[in-house]
């Protein structure tokens, strides 16, 4: 059982497909458009029940609840090799243009 107030994840269906755009790719279109909400449980509850949450910034929503206490998985990905280098770049730069003085000076 999830105790109310938990900070759980639900899922929902935004339209079937039945709904979706007729321009999409075939796997695309016939797969329902889901969306995952983070929020707080409103109520005790299991795995795949119909719940409520409460948002962060207040919205009352309904889904499935399918996991308490989510993680945040994402990332900007693998790095860019030549982005690498511009922080220390920028911040020379910087530094020279600070070095010379105000603008108009």
């Amino acid at each position: 059982m999830i105790a109310s107030g938990t900070w759980v994840q639900i899922e929902r269906t935004i339209l079937g497909p039945d709904n979706r755009a007729e321009g999409l790719p075939d796997d695309t279109k016939h797969t329902p458009y889901n969306v995952k909400i983070k929020g707080f449980l409103q109520s005790d509850a299991e795995i795949g029940q119909k719940v409520a949450i409460r948002t962060k910034i207040g919205r009352l929503l309904h889904g499935v609840l399918v996991q308490a206490n989510p993680r945040y998985t994402h990332d900007f990905g693998d790095p860019v090799p030549e982005l690498l280098p511009l922080g220390a770049e920028a911040r020379s730069c910087m530094r020279a243009f600070l070095a010379r003085g105000r603008v108009g000076e």
